[in-house]
C-alpha cells in the first residue's frame, strides 16, 4: 500500500519595520495561497540593530524563506545606522552561506511609502507626501500608515502591484539577491547578496524578488 502524497505548504517569514507595509502584507496574505508569518518590528531607539536583534532570536523557524523589509532613509539619516544595516546585511549573508532558510534582505529607498506610490498610474515622479496628500486624498503620510485596507485600495481598478513591478523592472539597487527558485521541491536557494551604496540616492526597491519568491 502506497503512502498518500504529502502535501506540501509554503510557509514564509516576513519581518517588516512599519505600519504600511505590515497592514498591506497581512492583507495581501489573506488573498495569497501560501502561509505568511508576519512581524511588525519597532525600530525607534534601535534602528537596523532591533531588526537583527529578533531575526537571530528567530532563527529555528520552519519556513521556505524568510524576508527582512527595510527602508533605506535611516541609513544617511540615522547616527550609526549604516553601521547597522551593514551588520544586518552581514548576518543575511551568513545565514544565505551556511544554506539555512534564505535570509531576503529587501530595502526600500528611501521608504515604503514610495512603492505604494508606484501603484498609482497616475504617479510620475514627484515628491511622495505631496502625491499622498494632494492625488490620494489623505490628510497626511500618517493616515495612508494607519489604513488598514491598503493593499485593496493600491490594487484596485488600473493600478496595483504589476504597475509597480513595471516601473521598478531594470532599475538601480540598492540591494539586490541572486536567488534560485526549485519548484518540484519548495526551495529556494541565495547564491549572492549585492549592495551598492551608490544607489542610495537613487530612489528603487527590489521589493519585486518578495512577490517573485510568494507567486512561483
Amino acid at each position: 500500500m502506497s503512502r498518500p502524497k504529502r502535501e506540501l505548504k509554503k510557509k514564509f517569514v516576513v519581518f517588516c519595520e512599519g505600519d504600511t507595509e505590515f497592514h498591506y502584507i497581512d492583507q495581501m496574505r489573506k488573498n495569497q495561497g501560501v502561509e505568511i508569518s508576519l512581524q511588525l518590528i519597532n525600530m525607534k531607539g534601535g534602528g537596523y540593530q532591533s531588526f537583527l536583534d529578533v531575526i537571530c532570536t528567530k532563527a529555528q523557524t520552519n519556513c521556505i524563506a524568510k524576508f527582512i523589509i527595510v527602508d533605506a532613509d535611516r541609513i544617511q539619516n540615522g547616527k550609526g545606522e549604516k553601521e547597522g544595516f551593514e551588520k544586518l546585511l552581514e548576518y543575511c549573508q551568513m545565514q544565505n552561506a551556511k544554506k539555512a532558510a534564505p535570509h531576503f534582505l529587501i530595502v526600500d529607498n528611501p521608504d515604503f511609502e514610495y512603492v505604494t506610490c508606484l501603484h498609482i498610474t497616475s504617479y510620475k515622479g514627484q515628491g511622495t507626501a505631496s502625491f499622498i496628500k494632494n492625488q490620494l486624498g489623505f490628510q497626511s503620510v500618517s493616515a495612508l500608515k494607519g489604513k488598514t485596507d491598503i493593499y485593496n485600495y493600491l490594487n484596485n481598478g488600473s493600478n496595483g502591484y504589476q504597475t509597480m513591478l513595471q516601473r521598478l523592472d531594470g532599475g538601480r539597487k540598492l540591494v539586490k539577491n541572486t536567488y534560485i527558485i526549485k519548484r518540484e521541491s519548495f526551495d529556494v536557494e541565495i547564491t549572492e547578496t549585492i549592495v551598492d551604496f551608490d544607489c542610495l540616492s537613487v530612489r528603487g526597491s527590489n521589493i519585486e524578488e518578495f512577490f517573485e519568491v510568494i507567486d512561483w
